[in-house]
């Protein structure tokens, strides 16, 4: 877990318009903390949140339950050197397989990249439970200086 982020967190309801919003909200709030939306650190959290949020709705969805959204940046001497994001839903029993046992979909599949994209272009990530049902999935990237990946 990070140490002292700056921190954004909020609940969206578990259809495709929350989870194209939970995008938005995310490069805003990082905006804010001063990467642009031309950013690359923008553009790959943008990435992320979206792959995230859209598996919360694909696959952890119940009717009438939201997911929630953590953006994250930790600091160190007055510069964010790392940023987490953390999507959580009410669906425990159905958590993503562990990164070393996920594989390439077929050529032909229209789906089943997500967790691919999510483990090319994190530092790290992984699942939790949360209190009191579900999981969390999270990621974490880390950069070297003002708008560069590590």
């Amino acid at each position: 877990m990070l140490a002292h982020p700056r921190e954004f967190t909020i609940q969206l309801s578990s259809t495709r318009r929350g989870a194209r919003l939970a995008r938005r909200l995310a490069t805003q709030q990082l905006a804010e903390w001063g990467w642009g939306y031309d950013s690359d650190i923008s553009r790959t959290v943008a990435l992320l949140v979206g792959e995230l949020a859209a598996n919360a709705v694909q696959h952890g969805r119940l009717p009438g339950r939201d997911f929630g959204l953590r953006v994250a940046a930790d600091s160190g001497e007055g510069l964010p050197v790392a940023v987490r994001i953390e999507v959580s839903d009410v669906r425990e029993d159905k958590r993503p397989p562990a990164a070393a046992r996920i594989t390439a979909p077929p050529p032909e599949a229209e789906s089943g990249r997500g967790l691919l994209l999510v483990c090319a272009l994190a530092t790290r990530w992984g699942t939790t439970g949360r209190e009191p049902v579900g999981k969390t999935i999270w990621c974490e990237l880390e950069i070297r200086g003002p708008g560069r990946r590590a």
